[in-house]
């Protein structure tokens, strides 16, 4: 007996499929762990009215986000990361440095499942999106609080620049 109800009707694809995906990950609870989400929120708001441009807060992950990368044209993600820099250093890792950025700093996380495993799981399905970034921004604090600290609120706009560069590179 199969757990789960089963539809006979096929289960359409969602309606932001195809595209340009940018996903801000992190808990907004945690101080500067929310930096991706915050950073999503205000390029969403700078980027109000382009098309082709889907934004998705990611929350603290989950599988259920490997669908939401699949055959995806372009995927960019911001989040906090662990990259021995000063608080608030901002880096990209594009494409394969992302992939081995992912690999070599897979750790403990607040994340149900890390980015890595959803990456994997598009790369499984072979539908791991040829175009691909990470936006990493060095946390301070990731403690009790509802904003990000002073050094990674300052790196929030540089963080929104360097996605509009990526955006504007892979349209052009």
């Amino acid at each position: 007996m199969i757990p789960f109800p089963v539809s006979a009707d096929p289960v359409p694809p969602p309606a932001y499929a195809g595209g340009l995906l940018v996903m801000g990950i992190g808990n907004l609870l945690l101080g500067d762990e929310g930096a991706g989400v915050h950073a999503m929120r205000l390029l969403e708001r700078d980027c109000a009215g382009v098309k082709g441009i889907d934004f998705v807060d990611g929350g603290t992950l989950g599988l259920t986000l490997a669908g939401l990368v699949d055959s995806r044209a372009a995927l960019i993600v911001i989040d906090a990361a662990r990259m021995d820099a000063p608080p608030g250093t901002c880096a990209v890792f594009e494409g394969e440095a992302m992939d081995a950025f992912l690999g070599a700093s897979r750790r403990r996380s607040v994340h149900e499942v890390g980015l890595l495993d959803v990456m994997a799981l598009a790369a499984l399905g072979g539908r791991l999106p040829a175009r691909r970034a990470l936006i990493g921004i060095e946390p301070q604090v990731i403690d009790w609080s509802a904003e990000p600290s002073e050094p990674v609120a300052k790196a929030l706009p540089a963080a929104c620049r360097e996605a509009r560069a990526l955006i504007a590179r892979w349209r052009s």
